[in-house]
Formats: structure tokens, C-alpha cells, sequence
């Protein structure tokens, strides 16, 4: 069963320019991007974006630089302006809210994690934990003790009295992200969060996050390019291009059906064995025949070749949770390896 839908963008629509209600009416009718800025110097920034945000999952936006990922995200606590369409917050449009329910949205519903850490120089570890706290008024001595809970979850529990320049790159974006937990918010928007750290600290990061989420279960939007990460992170992937939705759905799903050739070449170089779950290409029931042994259902491909010391002619049960889902045969394992082609 689904999780219910947090977020609902709809026919959301961002052009760039003096005049953008203006100009609107040509791009609904088909005007692409090359034409709007030849003919009327503005830029489509985002066209007819429809993406629903689950509770509970990580929702990764990705695509490459101009695809319009960092807009978006923006949109989600209105950062920027829509030039048409509609944010559904728990149903509401958001779109129509005052200064007031904006201030609320931003200090209490939604949290923000940057990439470049924007953490306050002048102001200790601690007290940029408690940012979100302090602004929602509460005294350091109200705030002190959740602050601390989160640093120490994050690994940084003696460092509360340290400032900024005294940490490590990855150590400021863990106040980062102890900030979006002290805050208590249901939702958090991290923009290229971990794109600034180094390689090592990064995987580190991302390991981090999902063992935080598989304890919180927090509405997380995740902007990056890197579709490694995006792939190891999401529940729930949305692929941009030009400010265009091509692709989402599930990551398994995309990978092996991909909707089109930009998606091809974009998860062509992936490797696939790595990547892909035993649950996405099995085949459900019991089965029947002999078994050379049982695997899990989120077991990667890696993992089953290196279980089948590379024999083909192997089967094996897949349970899940304790129980019996489905089976694999090594074939099909060969089969999904190799990428997709998209009929010309």
C-alpha cells in the first residue's frame, strides 16, 4: 500500500523574465524554450511539472545543470514564484497563503539542507543547531537540550561549543542536517547537499541519511546531478531535462525501462549489478524445480553472482521479511545486465 501523498506539485509552470504572465499563453500553447528566448527574452524555467512527494519516502530530483532541480525545490516553500499552477502542502494550496502561513511553513512544516552548509560563522555549533528553535522563539536554554540530542545523532555531540571554521566540510553539513532535525519538521528540502563534500565523505553522508530516515521516516526532497547517488538514496526518482518531467517512478523501474534515448544514455554507463535488486527482476510465487539456496529480496545482482560463483545454470528462493516471494534463475540475472535499447 502506497504512502499518502505529502506534496502535490501541479501544472507548475516557472518562466524567467519582465513579463512572464505575458508570455504565458504561447508556452501553454507549445512554445518551447529556444523560441521564448529568441522572440521574447524570457526563460522557461519549468514546464508542466506534475509530481506527487509521499510521506515517509526520500523523492530524489535529478538531472543536469539548467534542468531546473534547484527551481523546483524552491517552489516547495516559495523561495521562488510560480508563474502558474499549483503546491499542495496536506492538501492546502500553498500557493495562496499569506506572509504569515509562509512564515509558519518555513520555521515548522518544511526544513532546508544547503550546499553550501549556511551555517552563521559567528555563532557556536550549538546555536546553529538551534536556529530553527531560536527563530520560532524559544531561549537557548529552551532549545539547549534538542540541539545537543541532534548533534549527537549526527556524530557531533562534544563539538556543540566549536564554531564553523573549526570543522571539517562534512562535519559543518552534519549541523546542517542536526538544524533540519532540531526543527522538528515533517518535511526536509535538501539542495545538492553533499555535492561540495569529497567522494569518501560523501558516501559517508549518504549512509547517514538513510539510517536516520529508517528511523524517522521523514518527507525528504533530494536535489542532485549525480544519479549514483540518486539511485542509492531514492524511493521515489523524478529526472529533469530542460525543465521538463522525462522520466519518474520507481529507480528500479526506470532503469530497466527507460522511458526514452536520454534516459538510456543517462543510466547507460550505471553498473547495473550493483544497482539492481534481486525484488526487480525476479519472478513472484513459489516456483517449482531445485534451488541451489535462498536470497533476499534486496539483495543487489553483485551480491547474487558473487553467491553463484558465476554458474548460470543456478535458481535460487527469494524471501523477504522471513517469507517466500518469488525465485531467480541466473539467465535472467545475465538478461537484466544488459542495458535496454529504446525502439528508434
Amino acid at each position: 500500500m502506497k504512502n499518502p501523498v505529502k506534496v502535490s506539485i501541479r501544472h507548475l509552470y516557472k518562466i524567467f523574465g519582465d513579463r512572464p504572465s505575458a508570455v504565458l499563453p504561447g508556452v501553454l500553447a507549445g512554445m518551447g524554450k529556444t523560441e521564448l528566448l529568441a522572440q521574447h527574452n524570457h526563460v522557461l524555467g519549468l514546464r508542466d511539472i506534475n509530481v506527487d512527494i509521499r510521506e515517509g519516502e526520500i523523492t530524489v530530483i535529478m538531472g543536469l545543470s539548467g534542468s531546473g532541480k534547484s527551481t523546483l525545490i524552491r517552489h516547495l516553500n516559495r523561495l521562488i514564484e510560480p508563474t502558474s499552477g499549483e503546491v499542495l502542502v496536506d492538501g492546502e494550496n500553498i500557493l495562496r497563503w499569506n506572509a504569515d502561513q509562509l512564515r509558519g511553513l518555513r520555521r515548522k512544516t518544511m526544513s532546508m539542507v544547503f550546499q553550501k552548509f549556511a551555517l552563521l560563522p559567528h555563532r557556536t555549533v550549538l546555536d546553529n543547531a538551534g536556529m530553527a528553535l531560536e527563530t520560532q522563539g524559544q531561549s537557548r536554554r529552551d532549545y539547549e537540550a534538542e540541539a545537543q540530542k541532534w548533534l549527537a545523532r549526527v556524530g557531533l555531540g562534544a563539538y556543540g561549543a566549536r564554531y564553523p571554521h573549526q570543522l571539517s566540510g562534512g562535519m559543518q553539513q552534519r549541523v546542517g542536517i542536526a538544524r533540519a532535525l532540531t526543527s522538528n519538521s515533517g518535511i526536509m528540502l535538501m539542495d545538492e547537499a553533499f555535492s561540495a563534500l569529497d567522494p569518501l565523505i560523501r558516501t559517508d553522508m549518504q549512509d547517514l541519511l538513510l539510517e536516520l530516515q529508517s528511523e524517522l521516516h521523514k518527507t525528504i526532497v533530494f536535489i542532485t546531478h549525480d544519479l549514483d547517488e540518486a539511485l542509492k538514496l531514492a524511493d521515489h526518482l523524478v529526472i529533469l531535462k530542460d525543465g521538463e518531467v522525462v522520466q519518474q517512478g520507481e529507480p528500479q523501474h526506470i532503469l530497466l525501462n527507460p522511458a526514452d534515448a536520454y534516459i538510456e544514455e543517462f543510466v547507460g554507463d550505471i553498473n547495473r549489478a550493483r544497482v539492481l535488486r534481486v525484488r526487480s527482476v525476479m519472478s513472484e510465487g513459489a516456483g517449482s524445480g531445485r534451488y541451489a539456496g535462498e536470497v533476499d529480496a534486496n539483495d543487489n545482482l553483485e551480491h547474487l553472482i558473487a553467491v553463484s560463483g558465476g554458474d548460470v545454470s543456478l535458481s535460487y528462493r527469494v524471501r523477504h521479511q522471513g517469507q517466500l516471494v518469488g525465485s531467480i534463475d541466473m539467465p535472467t540475472v545475465v538478461k537484466a545486465l544488459v542495458p535496454r535499447r529504446v525502439a528508434a
